[in-house]
């Protein structure tokens, strides 16, 4: 991800920029970065109280009180009780602090036209106001992932679910973070993103029930999400029948779902031996449990839903030898689909290879000889 393309690491970097100027041109008045919009305000709003200012730079009033009582400390800044209101206390500027405003303005300035250099920074001021505004009206009131979030939808498809015509719903989220994924977007979720609305989405399959025979629900990870099973209840609704994909963690939900029966075909990947796991989803080894994966595929295998493995054959990452180990360790089971690498162009990192088809069926030959049910998917016959 491109530097200049993450609005968070700008932000962050702007914020602290600024703060350490202030820190510097400030220090001989003993006044910090974190005193500065405090001491403006009060001088611009003399009388105004503690709750003003808390309530204006939205700043936690512990920190605001902190910060205040430093300015009465060094002489900047008064308390005094209201005539009317004995209870409450108005701040107001010193004699020191007039001694030092017109400083501190030059200042503020100063940092104004050093950021505006080769920038419309009016423009800029402008539209970092209204985000300003949405920022205090909306984020707040924003449940974070508080409905299913719906990253893709291919409306038709004879390959994601064997033996029926379905669409296939992409989730947002993954607890892996595979180097090979082909869906870095559904991985590293975008800042620009925007969930596909839910509603829409179950509009589309109600309209599509006499055509489609399933859905598929892939992702990213979709066991993640708390609202998935209100999504599948509707989908079931609707007459559907469901494939679910998912990597091996969430158990407890998935044993939910099939308890409620929800899914119709489970597919699991299995994305290498147990010794190469972690690093295969990109974690480190210390905080990867090959338990959790060897838990999920016990139940699977007994659960009593229809269900797939299947293996992403990559050749930076696995060795003809390793596809033989991941067989014997799958053992006995419905079916096994070695799948061949492609490069999406969107993968989380760059450099991988497949295996040609010649290779491809040398290795289904070897884990025929363990799995004989083992097929090959996604790769062109010979």
């Amino acid at each position: 991800m491109e530097m200049n393309e993450n609005f968070l690491v700008n932000i962050s970097v702007l914020y602290r920029n600024v703060m350490k100027y202030f820190d510097h041109v400030l220090s001989k008045y003993e006044i910090g970065s974190g005193q500065i919009i405090f001491l403006i305000y009060i001088n611009e709003n003399e009388g105004c109280t503690m709750q003003d200012v808390t309530l204006v730079s939205e700043v936690d009033k512990g920190t605001t009180t902190k910060s205040i009582n430093r300015l009465i400390d060094q002489g900047y800044v008064q308390v005094k009780q209201d005539t009317r209101d004995r209870r409450i206390k108005r701040l107001y500027t010193t004699n020191e602090a007039v001694k030092v405003m017109n400083e501190i303005y030059k200042y503020r300035n100063m940092c104004r036209n050093s950021l505006a250099k080769n920038v419309d920074f009016d423009t800029f001021s402008e539209i970092l106001s209204g985000v300003t505004v949405n920022s205090r009206q909306n984020l707040e009131k924003t449940e974070a992932f508080g409905q299913l979030k719906i990253g893709g939808l291919l409306k038709t498809t004879l390959l994601d679910y064997p033996g029926k015509v379905a669409a296939s719903i992409f989730t947002s989220g993954c607890t892996f973070k595979c180097p090979f994924c082909h869906n870095k977007d559904l991985v590293y979720i975008p800042e620009d993103y925007e969930a596909m609305d839910v509603e829409s989405v179950l509009a589309f399959l109600e309209k599509r029930k006499n055509i489609l025979d399933g859905v598929c629900i892939s992702g990213g990870e979709p066991l993640m999400q708390k609202d998935l099973i209100p999504f599948l209840q509707e989908v079931k609704q609707l007459g559907y029948r469901i494939k679910l994909d998912v990597t091996g963690h969430f158990l407890d939900r998935l044993q939910e779902i099939v308890d409620m029966h929800l899914v119709d075909y489970i597919a699991m990947d299995v994305k290498n031996t147990k010794e190469k796991y972690a690093m295969t989803v990109g974690s480190e080894v210390d905080a990867f449990s090959i338990a959790d994966i060897e838990k999920c595929m016990a139940y699977i295998k007994n659960c009593g839903v229809k269900y797939e493995f299947r293996t992403t054959v990559v050749k930076e990452l696995h060795t003809k030898d390793d596809v033989v180990e991941i067989a014997k360790w799958i053992g006995s089971c419905e079916a096994w689909f070695l799948q061949q690498f492609k490069d999406s162009g969107n993968c989380i990192q760059s450099g991988f290879h497949a295996y040609d088809v010649n290779e491809m069926h040398e290795i289904l030959e070897n884990v025929k000889k363990v799995i004989p049910c083992a097929e090959l998917r996604g790769v062109k016959e010979r």
